[in-house]
């Protein structure tokens, strides 16, 4: 005959914790209902307090049901962490920043036009005395200006910018022969991809095209420049030529004029040659002035 086991002969082990669902004494531990009982609910700390926003996963390993949304991420202002985004620090919280262009880049491109303008075709200005009598005194009455917007970009006044400009005025005008106005400025927004360099003397020249060939030859010696060809000039006259070019990486579009007063370019910064012409007569006709 068998006999009921002895619970003094094996006690149950002792521990700190009382047995599941009671304390010592309390008896069987009852049943507990769907969202009642003595556990805090899924996803809330020690202490029943609720899992802060942004937890994932919460606390407990309960998970939202497929397709829900869980606090603090998508469709709660919220995301994974790490992920950044709307509601949340992260790497990816921040949108495209604007990256300071390297003046460096676009001084190389200013010392090239001033070998261009001041040690090559630049230097061939000079008054011509068997020319027409009315082409000359026309030629005269040209000036070569820097608008306070050119083609709707605004002057950028960056101090190192500022004074390369300046810098390029003053070469030109120390160097070029008989110059009566010289121009050198940066407009619109290097951050934005977005700058234009104008550069150009006026005074008399007998022979513009020999002068705009010099140019292009400089031209294509210091800033690669290839596909150049003849375009339209608009209402000034003269010759005009736009190409392809680039410096350290940078892709540039250039255009470049000569008429019985003046020689000039610009030079469009990560653009092309088409860019550069559907915009040359107007941005020409800004730059040179006839009084």
């Amino acid at each position: 005959m068998s006999h009921p086991p002895d619970e003094h002969q094996n006690p149950p082990a002792a521990g700190p914790y009382p047995p599941s669902g009671g304390y010592p004494n309390a008896g069987p531990a009852p049943h507990p209902q769907p969202g009642v009982g003595p556990y805090p609910p899924a996803g809330a700390q020690p202490g029943g307090y609720p899992a802060p926003p942004g937890t994932y996963p919460p606390p407990g390993g309960a998970l939202p049901p497929p397709g829900q949304p869980y606090p603090g991420g998508p469709g709660f202002g919220g995301t994974e962490p790490g992920l950044g985004g709307p509601g949340l620090a992260g790497p990816g919280l921040a949108g495209p920043q604007k990256k300071k262009f390297g003046v460096g880049k676009i001084l190389l491109v200013v010392f090239a036009v001033l070998l261009v303008l001041c040690g090559g075709g630049g230097t061939a200005i000079w008054f011509a005395v068997k020319d027409d009598v009315t082409e000359a005194v026309e030629a005269t009455r040209t000036r070569m200006v820097a608008p306070d917007t050119l083609a709707g970009r605004p002057k950028i006044t960056d101090p190192e910018l500022q004074q390369a400009a300046d810098d390029m005025v003053r070469n030109i005008e120390a160097t070029v022969s008989n110059e009566t106005s010289a121009v050198g400025a940066f407009y619109g927004d290097p951050a934005d991809q977005d700058l234009i360099m104008i550069a150009g003397a006026s005074g008399l020249m007998s022979d513009p095209k020999q002068e705009l060939d010099a140019a292009v030859q400089g031209l294509s010696a210091e800033l690669d420049l290839t596909n150049m060809a003849a375009v339209d000039p608009g209402p000034l006259g003269g010759e005009a030529r736009c190409g392809d070019g680039g410096s350290d990486g940078v892709p540039l579009g250039i255009c470049t004029w000569a008429d019985r007063g003046s020689v000039g370019l610009i030079v469009m910064f990560f653009s092309s040659r088409a860019d550069a012409q559907a915009e040359f007569v107007t941005i020409r006709s800004q730059v040179q002035q006839r009084e």
